[in-house]
C-alpha cells in the first residue's frame, strides 16, 4: 500500500499535469482556429450564398409562368440545367478567370493566397485584364476564405446566365443553349467580372485615373444583371421574335404566358433571395451596414412594383400584375449596385424610376425595335442594371466605403460632390455594352453558323415540349 502522503502527492502531480496539458490544448487551438469574426463572416457568407443559389427556383416559375404552357418543360429545363453547366464551367476556369488575381479576403481570413492577374502597363501604371490561377481550385482546395468565395461567386454567376433564357424562351435550341452555358460561365461573365470585382483595370480607375473609387458595384447591377441582359438582347436579336409575334400589318401580337400565378409565386421568391444578394456582398455579417442594404432592398422593390402598377393602372384602366413584378424586379435590380451608399430616401426614388424604366423599355423594344422578350427580361435587367450602376454614382452620400478599391475617404455621388464617381460608373456601364454585346453576337453568330440557335418552325409551331424535349408538361388525362 501507497503511504497516504504519496498518494496526496501523486494525486496533486495528476491533477497539475491534467491543467498543464488542458491549457496548452486550448493555446493550440486558439492557433489553429480562425477569430470568431472570421468564422462568423464565413457562416454569413454561405447562407447568403443558398439564398441566392433558391432564386433559381424564382427565375424558373418566373419564366415558365410567363410563357405557353406548350413549352413550359423546356423553359423549366433551361432554368434547371444551366445551373450544373454554370457549376462545372466556372469551377473549371471561369473563378480563376474572375478572381485568380485576388490574393486574400480580409473579412474571411488574412491568410495569403496564391494569386495572379495578367495586367498590361500604361506609363507608370498597371492594368488588370484577366485572373490567371485557381483553375479548378486546385490552389486553394484547402482554403475556407476561397472555398467559400467560389460558392458567393458562382451563384452569382449563375444568376447572371439565367437571364437570357428568359428573353430567348421558346424558340431557342437546346443545343444551342447548352453551348451558350458553357461560353457564359466560363469566360464572357468572368472578363467583366475581373474588371470589376477580381481586381480589374475598371475597378483601378480610381487609384490610376483619379475617378473616384473606380467602378462600383457593390452587389452586381452591372456585373450580374447588366451583363446578363446585355447578353439577351444579343440573342433575341440574333435568334429572332416568335411566330406570331410581329405581323406584316405592324400589329404585335399577344402571346401571353399561361400561368401568371407561378410567375408572380417566383417574383416573391425572387424578392427573398435578393437579401442574399445584397446583404450578404458585405461578406461580413460583423459590418453592421447590414441593416441598411437589407431596409433599401425592400424599399426600392416596393417603389419599383407600385410605380409600373399605378401608371400601367392609370394608361388602361385596369392593374397590370405581370408589370407590377417586372417593376418589382426592377427595382431590385436598380439597387443592387448602390444599395450600400444610398440612404433609404435615395432607395425609394431609384425603385420608382426603375419601375418606370420597365414598362418604357419593354414597351420600346416592342413597339420600336421588334425585339421580342417574352418575359421582359432585357428591360428589367439590361436597362435596370444601367441605370442603378449610374445611380450609384449620382446618389452615393458619403457615409460608406472608405478604402475601397485602394481609394481613401467614402464614396461619394455627383449629387454630393464627386463628378469622378460619376465618370467611373459611366465607363463601367459603356464598357459592358460594348464589350458584353460585342463579344455575345459574335458568340451567336458562330452558333448560328454551326449548329443553329433557332429550332424548326414546326417544332416551334408544336411546341418545344413535345418536339424539342419529348416531353409534356401538362399530360392530358
Amino acid at each position: 500500500m501507497m503511504p497516504r502522503r504519496s498518494q496526496l502527492g501523486l494525486a496533486a502531480a495528476t491533477v497539475a499535469a491534467l491543467m498543464l496539458f488542458s491549457s496548452v490544448a486550448r493555446a493550440q487551438t486558439a492557433v489553429s482556429s480562425p477569430p470568431l469574426d472570421n468564422s462568423l463572416n464565413l457562416a454569413w457568407l454561405l447562407i447568403a450564398g443558398f439564398l441566392v443559389m433558391f432564386m433559381q427556383l424564382g427565375f424558373a416559375m418566373v419564366e415558365t409562368g410567363f410563357t405557353r404552357s406548350k413549352n413550359a418543360v423546356n423553359t423549366m429545363a433551361m432554368n434547371l440545367i444551366i445551373y450544373p453547366i454554370g457549376i462545372i464551367g466556372f469551377w473549371l476556369c471561369g473563378y480563376g478567370f474572375m478572381m485568380g488575381g485576388v490574393g486574400h479576403w480580409p473579412s474571411l481570413g488574412m491568410g495569403a493566397i496564391d494569386h495572379h492577374e495578367l495586367s498590361i502597363a500604361i506609363g507608370s501604371h498597371s492594368y488588370g485584364i484577366l485572373g490567371f490561377s485557381k483553375f479548378a481550385l486546385l490552389n486553394v482546395s484547402r482554403d475556407p476564405a476561397s472555398l467559400g468565395m467560389f460558392l458567393f461567386s458562382l451563384v452569382f454567376m449563375d444568376t447572371a446566365a439565367t437571364i437570357p433564357t428568359g428573353a430567348m424562351a421558346e424558340r431557342w435550341k437546346f443545343k444551342a443553349f447548352f453551348v451558350y452555358g458553357l461560353f457564359m460561365s466560363m469566360f464572357l461573365y468572368p472578363l467583366y467580372g475581373n474588371w470589376v470585382w477580381g481586381g480589374g483595370w475598371l475597378s483601378q480607375l480610381g487609384v490610376n485615373l483619379g475617378l473616384g473609387h473606380g467602378h462600383l458595384d457593390f452587389a452586381g447591377s452591372s456585373v450580374v444583371h447588366m451583363t446578363g441582359g446585355v447578353t439577351a438582347l444579343a440573342g433575341a436579336y440574333m435568334v429572332g421574335p416568335r411566330i406570331g409575334k410581329f405581323r406584316r400589318d405592324g400589329a404585335i401580337g399577344a402571346l401571353p404566358g399561361h400561368n401568371l400565378p407561378m410567375a408572380v409565386s417566383g417574383t416573391l421568391i425572387l424578392a427573398f433571395g435578393w437579401f442574399g444578394f445584397n446583404c450578404g456582398s458585405t461578406l461580413a455579417a460583423s459590418d453592421p451596414r447590414i441593416a441598411i442594404i437589407g431596409v433599401n432592398t425592400m424599399l426600392s422593390s416596393a417603389a419599383g412594383a407600385l410605380s409600373a402598377l399605378l401608371y400601367l393602372w392609370h394608361r388602361y384602366n385596369k392593374p397590370d400584375i405581370a408589370m407590377a413584378c417586372n417593376g418589382l424586379l426592377g427595382g431590385l435590380v436598380a439597387i443592387t449596385a448602390p444599395c450600400a451608399f444610398v440612404t433609404p430616401a435615395a432607395a425609394v426614388l431609384i425603385g420608382t424610376i426603375a419601375g418606370l424604366l420597365v414598362v418604357w423599355a419593354v414597351l420600346e423594344l416592342e413597339r420600336r425595335y421588334r425585339i421580342d422578350d417574352p418575359v421582359g427580361a432585357i428591360a428589367v435587367h439590361g436597362v435596370c442594371g444601367i441605370w442603378g450602376a449610374l445611380a450609384l454614382g449620382l446618389l452615393a452620400d458619403g457615409t460608406y466605403g472608405d478604402g475601397w478599391n485602394g481609394v481613401a475617404g467614402p464614396v461619394t455621388g455627383l449629387l454630393y460632390g464627386d463628378v469622378g464617381q460619376f465618370f467611373a460608373q459611366l465607363i463601367g456601364v459603356t464598357v459592358n455594352v460594348v464589350v458584353v454585346f460585342g463579344l455575345s453576337m459574335l458568340f451567336f453568330k458562330i452558333v448560328e453558323r454551326t449548329i443553329g440557335n433557332r429550332v424548326l418552325v414546326e417544332v416551334e409551331w408544336s411546341g418545344l415540349d413535345a418536339l424539342e424535349m419529348g416531353s409534356d408538361a401538362y399530360p392530358h388525362s
